[in-house]
């Protein structure tokens, strides 16, 4: 699975890893994340994410 860096702060979302902490389970595609999902470091939406 493909991950997607942050362009503001660099963050990468790994789908293997997923973001436990906003109750995203491992194995979850960055395209299947909710809308209104944001970056956990720094609060941008998905839009300002690129594939790494």
């Amino acid at each position: 699975m493909e991950r997607w860096v942050c362009t503001v702060c660099g963050y990468v979302y790994d789908p293997a890893e997923g973001d436990p902490d906003n109750a995203i389970d491992p194995g979850t595609p960055f395209n299947d994340l909710p809308d209104d999902w944001v970056c956990p470091e720094c609060g941008v939406g998905k839009d300002m994410f690129e594939p790494e």
